[in-house]
Parts: C-alpha cells; sequence; structure tokens
C-alpha cells in the first residue's frame, strides 16, 4: 500500500528537533503506576544513550543525519486513557515506509481503535468543575510535550523516542491495514482514533475526564515535521499515556564511496593549511 507520505523531511525533522516539556495545570498527586504505563515508559528510565556506527556518524553535520543516508523508517504510536470504573480508550498505529534506491518509497500502515466501556458501577473520576485547557494551542517547531492537570491521584505520561535501527512494523492485535481507525461507547462519551494522511498522523482520545492527543503536522502547515504530545486531565485517579517510537534505517556505505569521502576530506584539510 502507498501513501502520500514524505518519509524523508519527517525523518530529518525529527532528528533534528529539541523537547518542550509541559507544566501541571494544578496539583497532581501520582498513585500506583498501573502495568501498561510501568513497561517501557519513559518517565520511569533513566537516560540512555545508544552507539552509532561510523557508516552512521560519517555523513552527519552535527545536528541532523544526511538525507541522502535515510534508507526507511518505522513509526509507533499509541495513546492509551484508563478510568478507575474500568472504562478504557485505545488508539495505536504503525507505518513503516522503505526506500528502493532512485525509485517509488512503499509504504505499510496498520491501526487499531478500540474502546471498553465501565465494566462496574465505580466513578469515572471526571471532575465537571476542573478545568484543563490552553495545551493544544501551543506552537513549537521540533517536540512539544505538554501535560495539564486538574486532580488528583492521576498518572501520565509522555514519551517520544527516536533511534537508529532496523525495526519492523509490530503486530498490532485487532489492527487492519487502514490509514485510519475509530471507536466509541454506545453513548459516545469515550472515543478513540487514529488517522494518517497528507503527510501527518493524528491519534485523539477524549473521556469525560479528558483528552490525550498526539500529532505530526503534515508538510504543507508552518510546522512541518513538528510533533506535539498533549495530556489534559480534568478528575482523580486517571492513567494515560502518550508513546511515540521512531526508528530510522540507514544505508550502509560502499567501500568505493568510503575511498572517496577520504580523498575529499584529505583535500579538504590540505587546502585549509596556510600558505596553500
Amino acid at each position: 500500500m502507498k501513501l502520500p507520505f514524505s518519509p524523508l523531511r519527517l525523518a530529518l525533522c525529527l532528528t533534528a528537533c529539541g523537547i518542550a516539556s509541559g507544566v501541571p495545570a494544578s496539583e497532581n498527586t501520582a498513585v500506583a503506576t498501573p502495568g501498561f504505563l510501568s513497561t517501557g515508559a519513559a518517565a520511569s528510565q533513566a537516560i540512555k544513550w545508544q552507539a552509532v556506527g561510523d557508516d552512521v556518524l560519517a555523513n552527519q553535520t552535527g545536528k541532523y543525519a544526511g538525507g541522502s543516508m535515510i534508507s526507511g523508517f518505522v513509526l509507533n504510536l499509541l495513546s492509551q486513557w484508563q478510568l478507575p470504573n474500568g472504562a478504557m480508550a485505545v488508539a495505536q498505529g504503525s507505518l513503516a515506509v522503505t526506500a528502493h534506491g532512485r525509485g517509488p518509497m512503499s509504504a505499510q500502515v496498520s491501526t487499531s481503535a478500540q474502546v471498553l466501556d465501565n465494566t462496574n458501577a465505580g466513578s469515572n473520576g471526571a471532575n465537571p468543575h476542573a478545568i484543563a485547557t490552553g495545551g493544544q494551542n501551543i506552537a513549537v517547531n521540533g517536540v512539544s510535550q505538554v501535560t495539564q492537570v486538574a486532580g488528583n491521584g492521576n498518572v501520565g505520561s509522555n514519551s517520544t523516542t527516536i533511534d537508529f535501527g532496523n525495526a519492523s512494523i509490530p503486530s498490532i492485535p485487532g489492527s487492519t491495514n487502514s490509514p485510519a481507525a475509530s471507536a466509541s461507547n454506545a453513548s459516545g462519551s469515550i472515543k478513540a482514533g487514529i488517522a494518517f494522511g497528507n503527510g501527518g498522523v493524528t491519534v485523539s482520545l477524549q473521556t469525560p475526564a479528558g483528552l490525550a492527543a498526539q500529532s505530526i503536522a503534515p508538510n504543507n502547515t508552518q510546522q512541518a515535521g513538528a510533533i506535539a504530545q498533549l495530556l489534559q486531565i480534568a478528575g482523580n485517579n486517571q492513567a494515560v499515556a502518550n508513546q511515540l517510537q521512531l526508528h530510522l534505517q540507514t544505508q550502509q556505505l560502499s567501500g568505493n564511496l568510503l575511498r572517496q569521502l577520504g580523498v575529499m576530506q584529505a583535500l579538504q584539510v590540505r587546502g585549509a593549511m596556510p600558505g596553500r
């Protein structure tokens, strides 16, 4: 399946971007972290480093990887909201793009959206008098992570990971090859959706206690390639997570090209010597 996506521009923008973290809107007293947040959650892990080979470093400028060395990428997104009464909303998707030399790029997409309505008579934790708003109006070039909380006993996590690797598109239970998926409960009070298209992607969860969203701006906007992660929680005892992973795939440099680069660098050094 082929999509009208611009993967190389997206990959270059993402590897060049910075990170901005949001501040809770009011008191945020964390409770025990639920299972889906404790596994792989960036907030609970120490900062890690990843070794990058000489074939990758040789073609970098110090800010981003050169476009000629990116051969594809795998993008994974997951948003999940768990309410205290057992209700849950999940939206996830993956996009794998592979370049075939000078020919057209191929893309494989997988999406899923699920809503589980309340399973008991307990409270959903929503507070109609609490307000968490305004974060959706923040504009940042790069990566923005905003968390706004009005309530107690909440757990929230925004996680973005960008690395070099040859990851394959994961298997998502109940997913389809459609570029979009959506789901809601019978009353429409809980919704989950994800959509790839026009050079970008959006993920959205809506619950009585707030919303969670992720987006990558399409290339025809003023924020081309920008990532935004937003959590707005107006309630108590909510557990929410936004996760985004981008695995950049690089092509190996041939022996002839390495030798050519070595000769070119030697000539550049010689030209920079005094008296030359």
